[in-house]
């Protein structure tokens, strides 16, 4: 993996900068209110209607536009200021207080009553059933008090700790160990792209690709989000001239596939994703598809998949299927992608980071605006035990131990592990179902019983990925303490807009319903799925224990080695390992056909025409394209609020 040869073309985009900058002036404040008041109830509102919020288009249009103001002004926007503007953006979309729209569905939805776990669903969740905060669709209640508090406390403790073990392991694995980070420079292109002066925008080609991608954007998003938008406003169903999520073949194909999900999702945004993955990734993910295609009918014939039943549709055929094999299979196959990540992480100490100088810890570059190493340290001990004291307090029956051995053992290790895989390989790495079977031992071997432990902000985290974000802030110039201060301001807008437009967007209607089409089809899945889970810190034979299956896992973890060992002995790319496991784990799989398209594109007639330059345009297309959908779904958003604000208003 070390030596890939696909992996090697993106190690070398972008040089190291000389000079840095903060970035943070007043367009930054302005930015943040920007961000927060009118970019995220579009986020909000496209999640809930076709599963993917505006999230990198958040980024460029709001980049965009202060870039216009910047030139009408006679000035323009540094390399910094811009990825400052992109970094809130993103840290703005995350919109917390979404997840209690989530919270109110699931202890109401069909899924925790059919599994009897409705009355089980702790109250600093969500309210119980009945509450008239449920009955009158809001948050302003005081049942809802213990929940909002809850979240922006470990709002508060997550932002801060972004800046502990995750920056620590930046600094062991770039400034000590040296490590290439392949994926870094990939998402620092984009914001580079407009960054670019108006005299390099007239000879360069970053704003040109962007542009164009921009423009695709600008037309499907029209026909794709706008137009069922505006005809629901007109009449009483939307009309979709395109199938939301996908269109759905499953009872179609029944008779020659049976227990297969079949379809495809005409989302174009898929397209422009497959030309940016590692193309072997991409193939990975076809052949697990291939294999589930075959497999499944020879499962249903012997039995295996014996929940299955002619007429089900994709929903209902993924949830069987997985609880029947492919949640014990997938477990196995995420045991071995774990075991191979160590390995290699084993494997690479001899490989370039012998004769390594740790003092580089210790030397604070001021430029780059440095935290001191143990300051780092510091941060991620005082919050960790802020997360162990949350838990003890909200699930005393559960053993503390657990939340010890979370905090400061399981997290470093996996975190480092990660840390490794990213700096070399751009792959990050997990350990399946670990917090999973930690809480089952704790039910099993201590006493404990209830599902209040899967609720609660158990301090299990893999800082990994951190590294690669803190990468990506280094090659674009920026001072890490103009990071900070951006910190200290999205965060309160970013609450304070979450919250007001949760509430506003559940009054609206019911979530989910029909005004809101992809929660209406998949929550009820992810609400199973979570759901079945839970069963096995119950007294009694749980659901999930009737799910779980140890010849199933072995098989996964044996078939995931094997083919790795394969792959390796005949010098094949490693990523297709990572992508059959993720063909093979039985989530939704239309959206691949698009996927692969693109990576054919890409491959074939891409990259063959415009050589290497090609691995630097397919980011900044994608993410023209995103920032080309963001501004249809918000000029829907804006569309709904306002004609469905006048009809409340009406009556």
């Amino acid at each position: 993996m070390y030596d890939d040869k696909e992996l090697q073309e993106y190690r070398d985009l972008l040089p190291q900068p000389k000079h840095f900058e903060e970035g943070f002036d007043w367009k930054t404040i302005i930015g943040a209110v920007f961000i927060g008041f009118l970019m995220m109830p579009g986020s909000m509102y496209l999640q809930l209607v076709i599963g993917t919020g505006i999230g990198p288009a958040a980024r460029w249009v709001t980049i965009i536009l202060f870039a216009e103001i910047a030139k009408r002004a006679y000035t323009e926007l540094k390399q910094q200021e811009i990825f400052l503007l992109y970094y809130m953006a993103g840290a703005a979309m995350a919109s917390p207080f979404s997840g209690l729209l989530w919270n109110q569905y699931l202890i109401q939805s069909d899924a925790a009553k059919m599994l009897g776990l409705t009355e089980f669903i702790p109250a600093w969740v969500a309210p119980a059933v009945g509450s008239e905060s449920l009955l009158q669709r809001t948050f302003l209640h005081r049942d809802w008090l213990i929940p909002i508090l809850l979240l922006v406390g470990s709002q508060i403790i997550q932002r801060v700790d972004h800046f502990g073990l995750g920056y620590a392991l930046y600094r062991i694995t770039s400034d000590v160990e040296k490590l290439p980070f392949p994926m870094a420079p990939v998402g620092a292109l984009g914001t580079m792209a407009l960054a670019e002066s108006t005299e390099d925008k007239k000879t360069g080609w970053k704003w040109r690709v962007f542009s164009i991608g921009g423009m695709i954007g600008l037309v499907f998003g029209a026909v794709y989000v706008l137009f069922p938008v505006v005809s629901g406003l007109v009449f009483t169903e939307p009309l979709r001239l395109i199938p939301i999520p996908w269109a759905d073949f499953t009872r179609s194909t029944e008779k020659w596939l049976p227990a297969v999900a079949t379809g495809i999702q005409f989302d174009l945004g898929l397209l422009f994703t497959g030309m940016v993955l590692p193309f072997w990734a991409v193939i990975g993910g076809l052949m697990g598809l291939l294999i589930t295609v075959v497999a499944n009918p020879i499962l249903f014939e012997h039995g295996i998949l014996h929940r299955w039943r002619y007429g089900m549709g994709t929903v209902d055929t993924v949830f069987a299927n997985n609880f029947d094999f492919y949640m014990s299979f997938g477990i196995g196959l995420g045991l071995a992608i774990g075991i191979i990540g160590v390995w290699q992480v084993a494997k690479s100490f001899g490989k370039g980071s012998s004769g390594v100088g740790y003092r580089a810890l210790f030397i604070t570059n001021k430029a780059r605006g440095d935290i001191n190493f143990w300051v780092s340290v510091a941060i991620y001990v005082v919050s960790t035990l802020s997360y162990i004291a949350m838990c003890v307090w909200l699930v005393p029956n559960f053993p503390w131990i657990f939340f010890i051995l979370y905090g400061f053992i399981y997290t470093p290790v996996i975190s480092y592990i990660t840390a490794r895989m990213e700096g070399i390989a751009g792959q990050f790495v997990s350990l399946p179902l670990v917090r999973e079977a930690s809480f089952i031992a704790g039910a099993r071997f201590f006493g404990y019983q209830g599902i209040e432990i899967w609720y609660a902000p158990i301090p299990i985290h893999n800082y990994g990925k951190a590294t690669v974000d803190f990468r990506e802030i280094e090659l674009t110039g920026t001072s890490l303490r103009g990071i900070i201060k951006a910190e200290i301001v999205v965060f309160p807008v970013v609450m304070v807009a979450s919250l007001f437009f949760s509430q506003f967007i559940w009054q609206l209607a019911p979530i989910p319903s029909a005004s809101y089409p992809y929660a209406q089809e998949l929550w009820h899945l992810q609400a199973l799925n979570t759901l079945l889970m839970q069963t096995s810190t119950l007294e009694g034979n749980s659901l999930f224990f009737q799910a779980l299956s140890g010849w199933y896992v072995s098989a996964g973890m044996f078939l995931g080695l094997i083919v790795y060992a394969i792959l390796s002995v005949f010098g094949l790319p490693v990523l297709l390992v990572y992508g059959i496991v993720r063909g093979l784990g039985q989530s939704t799989p239309h959206g691949l056909i698009l996927e692969l398209l693109g990576a054919m594109l890409g491959r074939y007639y891409f990259l063959k025409r415009y050589g290497a330059m090609w691995r630097q345009y397919a980011p900044v297309l994608l993410a023209g394209f995103s920032c080309g959908m963001g501004l249809m779904g918000m000029f829907s958003m804006g569309a709904t609020l306002i004609m469905k604000s006048l009809g409340r208003l009406a009556y």
